[in-house]
């Protein structure tokens, strides 16, 4: 285990059976190279050679040899065919259909259902018609496979040009399946595991999902759906397969669900209260930047069941925080939009080849980057969240910084943590962005202060004022310095006893003003 989750897992070890990271649901998608309308155009003009308006015909042609396909697929395998007008609950027919007729691998259903995708239309255009990519509504299918590696599965194809294709699996039953074929003991409830026998073995397995030969594997899929590849018109095409939706959970398994059930309300509110925006970017591996033209949104839902979640939003992008079936706490990434991450590639930069950090791009070639990145941003959450201390301990902290300390010795008062200028100095000092690389003076004193000083003896009286204040924390071992630097960081007990007073002043006692208010 990496030593970003050490903390959470060490400080409540007596009540946690195992940790497990593993990716979740995965979409790939699939496209034909035909670029823009030009693109298109251009084929049916110089590659078919046929009328543009000759064109749709065509394409009908084919998008019912696809039905047709799909039909004679469902009949062979005696799987169930069925067409919608409208999107039904697909996952629930499919476990339906299992329930009456049960089966160990091979297609269990096709369904065909009517949506709205981008596909060809003919629009008018001067001297002649002209072919443009437009979302139409056209029949889809979907083919259900009970894979023998990747257990359930689904295959969705545009029936009409360009013939997009998707393919939807899930790591978690990949990993069930890999661990069968090693023997080893678990037990499994949905998309989770409940018990691990052997979590560091599984950890292994887990990791290798990312590295498995993909491109086969989706080109080995299409081919079974769309019978299309390989016809003179397509010439040579094939499908270029990008990662649509990545999603990688951190479970934590907990032997004790009384603890669980404890410790899950308050780290909620530990996450709401003090996870700022920069908090936020900064486990997604970002920083606030002043250019920065996204929104970064928190929502919590306790009313959901099973259980209540957190979900941050930063663009496209979430980190969610959930428990499954009140045992697991289930950190998870989830990547739509991976441009907005960075990563070190190799790139030719005057005339040399070196790594520099680049956008992160869909192809299905950086699956292992965004098996990095989501790993980093579950550990960095985790490690945050491991400021949540069982009441007692928190207590007692409480009780010892409110009475005065020693500090080079010299006394120092205690701490009057729900007074409003302590609070600004805690909110001041727990700001995202020095959680990675600590905080100066100058730091806290930009937060504390409004605008820069007008002279320099204003200057030197805000050093000295926040060199006490830095003093004061550090005699109650709430921050420590880093050595050989003018830098501090915060200690452990510093953010139990920061993020506790923040959150009695701003939540606790608004909840019991609300209480006083319904009992009046």
């Amino acid at each position: 285990m990496k030593p970003s989750t050490i903390a959470f897992v060490t400080k409540f070890a007596a009540s946690i059976g195992a940790v497990l990271s593993c990716h979740d649901r995965v979409i790939f998608k699939g496209y034909l190279p035909f670029g823009g309308d030009d693109h298109l155009n251009r084929f049916v003009d110089l590659s078919l050679k046929i009328r543009r308006k000759d064109f749709i015909p065509f394409v009908e042609q084919q998008s019912d040899a696809l039905v047709a396909h799909a039909q004679a697929q469902a009949q062979q395998a005696d799987a169930s065919y069925r067409y919608f007008e409208s999107k039904p609950d697909q996952d629930a027919l499919v476990r339906q259909l299992l329930r009456e007729r049960p089966r160990s691998d091979g297609l269990v259903a096709v369904f065909g259902v009517k949506e709205c995708c981008r596909t060809v239309k003919l629009r008018h255009g001067q001297g002649r018609p002209r072919l443009a990519f437009r979302r139409r509504p056209q029949r889809v299918l979907y083919y259900y496979f009970l894979d023998a590696d990747f257990g359930l599965m689904h295959v969705r194809i545009q029936t009409w040009f360009p013939f997009t294709i998707q393919v939807y699996v899930n790591g978690h039953e990949w990993l069930a399946r890999q661990m069968l074929q090693q023997r080893l003991g678990f037990e499994q409830h949905h998309n989770a595991f409940t018990q691990l026998d052997d979590p560091a073995k599984a950890q292994q397995l887990a990791d290798r999902f990312p590295h498995l030969p993909w491109v086969k594997l989706l080109n080995h899929w299409a081919a079974i759906v769309n019978p299309l590849l390989g016809q003179s018109w397509l010439g040579r095409r094939g499908y270029y397969w990008v990662i649509d939706q990545a999603e990688y959970s951190t479970d934590v398994l907990f032997r004790d669900r009384a603890m669980l059930a404890d410790l899950y309300p308050r780290l909620l509110d530990h996450a709401l209260l003090n996870f700022s925006a920069s908090d936020i970017l900064t486990f997604l591996g970002r920083r606030l930047h002043p250019r920065f033209d996204g929104e970064v949104l928190s929502d919590c839902k306790k009313g959901r069941r099973p259980g209540a979640r957190l979900k941050h939003r930063v663009k496209n992008n979430w980190l969610k925080m959930y428990d499954k079936f009140g045992q697991i706490l289930r950190i998870e990434t989830v990547i739509n939009q991976p441009r907005e991450f960075k990563v070190r590639r190799q790139r030719i930069r005057q005339g040399r080849r070196q790594m520099v950090w680049c956008p992160m791009n869909k192809g299905v070639a950086n699956f292992y980057h965004y098996h990095a990145v989501a790993r980093a941003a579950n550990q960095r959450y985790l490690d945050a969240l491991a400021a949540v201390q069982p009441v007692r301990e928190a207590e007692q902290h409480f009780d010892r910084v409110s009475k005065p300390a020693s500090f080079r010795g010299r006394r120092r008062r205690g701490l009057n943590l729900l007074a409003g200028h302590e609070q600004r100095l805690f909110q001041a000092v727990l700001r995202g962005e020095h959680r990675l690389h600590g905080f100066r003076n100058a730091d806290i004193a930009r937060a504390l202060f409004r605008g820069p000083a007008r002279t320099l003896a204003e200057q030197r009286r805000r050093t000295a004022h926040v060199s006490r204040l830095l003093q004061l924390l550090r005699a109650h071992g709430l921050i420590a310095k880093v050595p050989h630097s003018y830098r501090y960081r915060i200690t452990s007990k510093g953010e139990v006893v920061m993020s506790g007073a923040l959150y009695i002043r701003h939540r606790a006692l608004e909840k019991l003003l609300k209480l006083l208010d319904s009992a009046a």
